[in-house]
C-alpha cells in the first residue's frame, strides 16, 4: 500500500518553495491590474476612499487613500509606485506582506518548470510553463470547472480528481459528492494554491482528500470499483503524455464502479489540434474496456462510461 506522507516528504524535498511571502489566510491582502483600477481611479478623482477586492473579487472592501498610498484593512499599506507597478502587470497576481507586493511564482525542481498565479476578471488560473491549466479565452476558470462538472452530473458518492491544480474541480465536487480524492503531482502547485483565495476550500474539508503523488503512479493502488466518478483535466499532452495513454485509462476503468463515468478534458475540438487528442482520447477509451463514450463539446472534453 502506498504511504501518501512519504510520497509528499520525497516531493517537497524535490521543489522549492513558493515566492509569496506568508500563505492565504483571511487577512492577506491579494492583488492583481484588476483590483488595482478602482484605487488609481479614485485617486484621479480625489477621492479619500474607493471600493475594491483584496482577494482577487470573491469580496470587496473599502480601502482609504491618501496622497502617499494606500491603506487595506488589516494595516496593510502599499505606495502608490507600487500600486502602479501592479497596474502595469497584467500577467501576475500579487501577495502583500510588509507593505510589498510579491508575485505569487514558484519553481519547481521536480519537474522543472515555473508556476504562476495569472489573473482573470474571476478566479485566477495557474500557468505552468507558460500554459493556462484553464480556459481563459471565451470563458474562465471558474466557469470552465463548472462546465466540466456539469458534463457528468449528478456527482455523487466517491469522486477521483486526477490533477489537483488550484482546486477548484475538487472544491466543486465536495458539495454534492459523499467523499473527493484528489491528486497533485508537484507540492509547488499547492502550495500556489495555499496562496490563492479561491482556492481555500480546498484545506481543511474532511470531504476531500489530498495526495500529493503521480496519478499515473498512485492509481493503481485504489481499489477496483473505488470511484463513481473520474474527473480526468490533465495538462497538455506534451506536459503529461502518460496521463492520455491507454494504461492508464485501463487503471481509471479498473477503479470505476459499474455504470461508473469519467469526464477527460482534451482541448478544443474545433482546434486541429484539440481535434486530433480527442480522436486519439476517444480510441484509447474504448480500447481501455468503456461501454460508450461521447462528447462534451461545452466543456471540450468527453465522458466515457463504464
Amino acid at each position: 500500500m502506498w504511504n501518501a506522507g512519504a510520497i509528499c516528504e520525497k516531493a517537497r524535498q524535490s521543489s522549492r518553495d513558493v515566492q509569496s511571502g506568508r500563505l492565504y489566510s483571511a487577512t492577506v491582502v491579494v492583488l492583481s491590474h484588476f483590483q488595482t483600477v478602482p484605487l488609481l481611479n479614485a485617486r484621479r478623482a480625489g477621492l479619500p476612499s474607493a471600493i475594491t477586492s483584496t482577494d482577487l473579487t470573491l469580496t470587496t472592501a473599502e480601502v482609504s487613500l491618501d496622497a502617499e498610498g494606500v491603506s487595506f484593512p488589516g494595516g496593510e499599506r502599499l505606495a502608490w509606485r507600487i500600486i502602479e507597478e501592479i497596474q502595469a502587470n497584467e500577467n501576475a497576481c500579487f501577495q502583500i506582506e510588509d507593505h510589498a507586493a510579491k508575485p505569487i511564482r514558484g519553481f519547481s525542481e521536480l519537474t522543472g518548470r515555473y508556476y504562476s498565479l495569472y489573473p482573470t476578471e474571476s478566479a485566477p488560473t495557474m500557468l505552468i510553463g507558460g500554459f493556462p491549466m484553464h480556459r481563459i479565452k471565451g470563458s474562465d476558470p471558474h466557469r470552465d470547472t463548472l462546465s466540466k462538472i456539469k458534463a457528468v452530473a449528478p456527482v455523487g458518492g466517491r469522486v477521483l480528481d486526477t490533477t489537483t491544480g488550484l482546486g477548484y474541480t475538487a472544491i466543486e465536487s465536495a458539495q454534492t459528492a459523499e467523499h473527493v480524492t484528489t491528486i497533485e503531482l508537484d507540492p509547488v502547485a499547492q502550495e500556489m494554491g495555499r496562496a490563492n483565495p479561491w482556492s481555500q476550500r480546498l484545506f481543511g474539508n474532511p470531504k476531500i482528500t489530498r495526495i500529493i503523488g503521480d496519478s499515473y503512479e498512485v492509481i493503481e493502488q485504489f481499489a477496483n470499483g473505488e470511484f463513481s466518478v473520474i474527473i480526468h483535466d490533465p495538462p497538455t499532452f506534451s506536459l503529461a503524455g502518460e496521463l492520455y495513454s491507454g494504461e492508464f485509462y485501463r487503471q481509471a476503468h479498473r477503479v470505476l464502479r459499474p455504470r461508473g463515468k469519467m469526464f477527460h478534458y482534451t482541448g478544443d475540438p474545433e482546434s486541429k489540434s484539440g481535434g486530433r487528442v480527442t480522436k486519439g482520447v476517444m480510441r484509447r477509451l474504448e480500447e481501455a474496456g468503456f461501454a460508450r463514450i461521447k462528447s462534451a463539446r461545452a466543456a471540450f472534453g468527453v465522458v466515457a462510461y463504464k
